[in-house]
């Protein structure tokens, strides 16, 4: 009996236990929500192809200022490496021997032009008297004579009056450019072109600024080839500066003799330096144009990843889940990289929180062509080619 009854108590527990199991709520599994990305749409269309290589800076005039009459220097008109425009006084050697040259010869000049105006007087005199047998035909050859070696000698004067002002405006050393001066080679006092033609000072000319860069043969052969531009445009950066420094020119030399240890060719860019914030000597980077007729599949180089497998990106697939596209590249700049194979015309690449994006994660695009795609990229750097 008892048995009976212990069996009749567990089976009562075991009923109940389960009657309190079945009274839990089922756990729902929530679904995370979609990651917010920006996306860009790519297509296939003409780029504006630059090429980057490395330079340096060189004046574009560089002139070097002497003496070109010889005496003691009396006043300079500059400070050490000031800006100066093209005539502007820069030193004065003393004048007094010069302007009493200048004074001679003015003196010598009007002497001899009395003198010519006497004789043109006894010419004249003598003249009808001879054609007339009154006065004998040598005195008047005579006074002809004298008549022309004082026109001979007053064009002496004449010669010797332009070489003394000529000598007396060398006094006042002039700037040959306009530019940025060095320091001073001499000092008030000092005698100066004695005997040679001593330096003063220099002048370098940096508005425009050159920029000399030495691209590989095989460079300057598509560059010749591939170009649209009689003289193509060209623009410097420099690098490591608080704030970016961006200066447009364009390209009007290249050498015609290739350098037999490196196999390149000097090119040089002819760059717009009115503020003279760029300086000879200065290690630039010379951007190239070359063309803008052919059309490339560009994204930018910053949303390509890569592993074992090779270089590949993220886009946005008809489901709104990222998928995985390996990419082979082609072309490429700091701001642009073309792909060759791997993406097509209209295909949305992923360009933000990429390294929480995953194969086949949902995703929630925002479009931001208009201000994140190539053509923003080239219209805020300013890459398309100048219209001439």
């Amino acid at each position: 009996m008892k048995t009976k009854i212990l069996n009749t108590i567990l089976l009562s527990s075991l009923f109940l236990f389960n009657a309190c199991s079945d009274e839990k709520p089922k756990q729902v599994r929530k679904e995370m929500p979609p990651l917010s990305v920006n996306t860009i749409t790519v297509n296939k269309e003409p780029i504006p192809i630059w090429k980057q290589f490395t330079g340096t800076t060189k004046a574009s005039s560089d002139q070097e200022v002497r003496a070109r009459v010889s005496g003691v220097l009396k006043r300079i008109y500059f400070k050490d490496g000031a800006t100066v425009v093209e005539g502007q006084k820069l030193f004065m050697i003393e004048q007094d021997q010069y302007i009493a040259s200048r004074d001679a010869a003015k003196a010598k000049k009007a002497q001899d032009e009395a003198s010519l105006k006497l004789a043109n007087a006894d010419v004249a005199r003598y003249k009808p008297l001879v054609e007339e047998g009154l006065a004998p035909r040598a005195t008047l050859e005579q006074y002809q004579a004298q008549q022309a070696g004082l026109k001979a000698a007053i064009a002496g004067d004449v010669a010797k009056l332009k070489q003394a002002q000529l000598e007396l405006s060398y006094t006042m050393v002039r700037s040959p450019i306009s530019g940025k001066v060095s320091a001073r080679r001499v000092d008030i006092g000092n005698l100066v072109g004695q005997g040679e033609s001593t330096l003063l000072t220099t002048i370098m000319s940096v508005d425009p600024i050159y920029a000399y860069f030495s691209p590989s043969q095989n460079d300057v052969r598509l560059f010749e080839k591939y170009k649209n531009k009689e003289r193509p445009d060209a623009f410097i950066e420099i690098n490591g500066a608080k704030e970016p420094l961006k200066l447009n020119g364009h390209i009007d030399f290249s050498n015609n003799v290739v350098d037999s240890l490196t196999s390149t060719i000097s090119m040089r860019a002819t760059i717009s330096n009115p503020d003279a914030s760029v300086l000879p000597g200065t290690f630039v980077y010379v951007n190239v144009f070359i063309n803008d007729k052919y059309s490339f599949l560009m994204i930018p180089p910053e949303v390509i990843l890569s592993d074992q497998l090779g270089n590949y990106i993220y886009i946005v697939d008809k489901d709104s889940k990222a998928k995985r596209v390996d990419i082979k590249t082609g072309y490429s700049s700091k701001y642009y990289v073309s792909v060759d194979e791997g993406l097509k015309d209209g295909d949305k690449v992923i360009v933000s929180a990429l390294i929480k994006v995953k194969e086949k994660k949902k995703v929630k695009a925002v479009d931001v062509t208009s201000t994140q795609g190539i053509k923003a990229i080239l219209k805020k750097n300013d890459l398309s080619p100048k219209k001439i």
